[in-house]
């Protein structure tokens, strides 16, 4: 059972707790203006604060972000990256090391409609992402966990994460606030949060930015970040 602590919520994210975990939740609406973000004409933007400071110009700010995807040490991302509609990197289907390679891994496709697809799928559907990252594991595949997932793994890290409605009108990030392993984390998505698709972005680095309750989570640079973007 999900468990809201009400009295830390803030606009659009919310601290829950399931199964004796706490989470830090978002949820964005596919009419938000959600986009991702890498690189500006000097390289790699690296944090949260230079994704704000680029939109400034633009009389623009983000509201909530988060990493969205692991990436190289030059900070480019692995696997595939769209922005704006041009792809920089391209789909990796082949299984690997790493969690990136633990497949199936899958897509996030930021489109009409919001939507997790695990990697073969998009490589034989070829949709039109207007924002897509790569990641992996899959952590829901069609409301079943992933195969691999053991429930008493005692590999546990901070990890974050997206998982999308069925009718992809809604997305719903989450940053574990406690160390978890996959399979409690994958719960989190299917029988918590109701998510039928879901996605690992990362573990060694799991970040958020909400504006509305100050939280800023900083440190080493990132490489691809994903944002919802408002008027200041």
């Amino acid at each position: 059972m999900l468990a809201v602590w009400a009295e830390h919520a803030a606009a659009g994210c919310r601290v829950v707790a399931f199964e004796g975990a706490s989470y830090t939740v978002c949820e964005v609406s596919a009419a938000d203006d959600l986009q991702l973000f890498h690189a500006g004409p000097e390289g790699a933007l690296g944090s949260f604060a230079a994704v704000d400071q680029a939109l400034e110009p633009q009389g623009l700010r983000l509201d909530f972000a988060m990493n969205a995807g692991m990436y190289h040490r030059d900070l480019a991302p692995v696997g595939l990256y769209v922005e704006d509609g041009v792809q920089a990197t391209p789909l990796v289907t082949r299984a690997g090391p790493g969690n990136f390679g633990l497949v199936p891994n899958g897509v996030f496709c930021i489109a009409d409609r919001l939507r997790v697809i695990e990697t073969l799928a998009f490589a034989a559907e070829k949709p039109a992402c207007r924002f897509a990252t790569q990641s992996g594991p899959m952590l829901v595949i069609a409301g079943k966990l992933h195969p691999k997932f053991l429930a008493d793994s005692d590999s546990l890290n901070i990890r974050n994460g997206v998982g999308v409605s069925v009718d992809g009108s809604r997305a719903v990030f989450a940053v574990s606030n406690d160390q978890v392993n996959f399979y409690t984390f994958a719960r989190l998505f299917r029988d918590g949060l109701g998510m039928p698709d879901a996605l690992y972005f990362d573990g060694s680095i799991s970040r958020l930015y909400d504006h509305d309750s100050g939280r800023h989570d900083a440190g080493f640079p990132m490489g691809p970040m994903v944002g919802v973007v408002v008027r200041r």
